[in-house]
């Protein structure tokens, strides 16, 4: 088959809405829309989303008005997603539909809320954001008459579940059977996982440069980062440093994004895959790095580990974020009285289908739903004698 990438539309191997797999519930089509951006619509009217504002990326929301939020974050994942979608031809609604809800399960306080709750879960199936962002589209919104969540389409769902264990997989039968026999997702599903990869990078170099944990200095021994401050100060000299990094990181997105293109134009022009489902029985995964830019992309989330995760002042936050939610779901765990009578009720009917394990996923469902202020408010309520309400 002989790629043409300048013609108009939509590649073979994109995603088609006319093949979908469909809704678990039929509804009748849309009359002005596509069932994508039906889904697309649906994420971002829903109250997950708008609680996205008050999550914490790296650094918790109240320590400063212009560092990244959860939802700042989906926002830059979703636009680099839909210019590559667009340069690869590929379904643009389906894969903004898809960054737009995958952040949809994260706990407050960001991976190291995830962390804590995966730890007080771990003896009733753990915790994991990918497969609380499919419970929250698959059952834990309550906006429609006719269902419980928002109903979406299979291959918005598919996109959602990046990562999966073999156990939950037989759980969710059609769904997570490309996790039992190693088949792989849409390119939109790809490309989302890609494009939140290449969102975060860059924006924790921007938001730790921001916050003093980081510094030029240290980037400048970066190969990737460390060419990319040569080419701006030989452009530019004598730039201020503020806009000396805003240039660095535009640039840094920009060859993300054109490797990826261009490493991925390669991989379906020598696969030519004929119909999304080729794409699924390609064997590997289409959208992707080049192997340099794989390199210089892994020695980048190393240093942002080491230097900037791992900060003594984001640990400190880390701690008192995992131990305010661990004592968040002994507390509730413990009497679950202390839910509001939604959850509570909620909480009731699970235990009384799944016992422990019901009981324990419907606190769990209540911690993670918490934006970062309101976690830290339920917590003085609960702990602080002072606080009756």
């Amino acid at each position: 088959m002989t790629v043409i990438w300048d013609a108009p539309g939509r590649g073979p191997w994109a995603s088609d809405v006319a093949s979908s797999r469909g809704r678990r519930i039929p509804e009748p089509a849309p009359a002005h829309r596509t069932e994508y951006q039906r889904d697309r619509d649906r994420i971002i009217h829903c109250s997950a989303f708008r609680r996205l504002e008050y999550k914490t990326q790296v650094f918790v929301n109240h320590e400063g008005d212009l560092f990244r939020t959860r939802l700042t974050h989906t926002l830059e994942v979703c636009q680099v997603a839909r210019t590559i979608s667009r340069a690869l031809r590929l379904h643009e609604d389906l894969t903004e539909a898809i960054c737009l809800a995958h952040d949809l399960g994260h706990t407050p306080f960001g991976h190291a809320g995830q962390d804590a709750l995966h730890d007080c879960m771990r003896e009733y199936g753990g915790f994991e954001h990918n497969l609380q962002s499919l419970r929250v589209v698959d059952l834990l919104e309550e906006r429609y008459a006719d269902f419980d969540g928002l109903n979406l389409c299979f291959e918005t769902r598919e996109g959602i579940l990046k990562h999966c264990s073999a156990s939950n997989a037989r759980q969710l039968g059609e769904l997570g059977r490309r996790f039992l026999d190693r088949s792989q997702p849409s390119l939109e599903a790809q490309l989302a996982n890609l494009a939140d990869s290449i969102a975060y990078n860059s924006h924790d170099v921007d938001d730790g440069l921001r916050a003093g944990l980081i510094t030029l200095h240290q980037l400048e021994q970066l190969e990737m980062t460390g060419r990319l401050l040569r080419e701006v100060r030989t452009a530019h000299p004598g730039l201020e440093d503020r806009r000396l990094v805003y240039e660095m990181v535009r640039r840094l997105i920009g060859e993300l994004v054109a490797d990826v293109i261009q490493t991925t134009r390669a991989a379906i022009s020598t696969t030519a895959p004929g119909s999304p489902q080729a794409v699924r029985d390609a064997g590997q995964q289409l959208i992707r790095f080049s192997p340099a830019m794989d390199r210089q992309q892994a020695e980048l989330k190393q240093f942002l580990f080491h230097q900037l995760y791992r900060h003594h002042r984001v640990y400190r936050m880390v701690a008192k974020a995992q131990r305010t939610l661990r004592q968040l779901f002994e507390a509730l765990f413990a009497d679950i009285a202390l839910l509001p009578p939604r959850q509570h009720a909620r909480t009731q009917a699970l235990e009384a289908e799944h016992g422990d394990h019901g009981r324990a996923r419907g606190v769990a469902d209540y911690i993670a739903g918490m934006t970062d202020r309101f976690a830290i408010d339920e917590h003085e309520r609960l702990f602080n004698p002072r606080r009756l309400t």
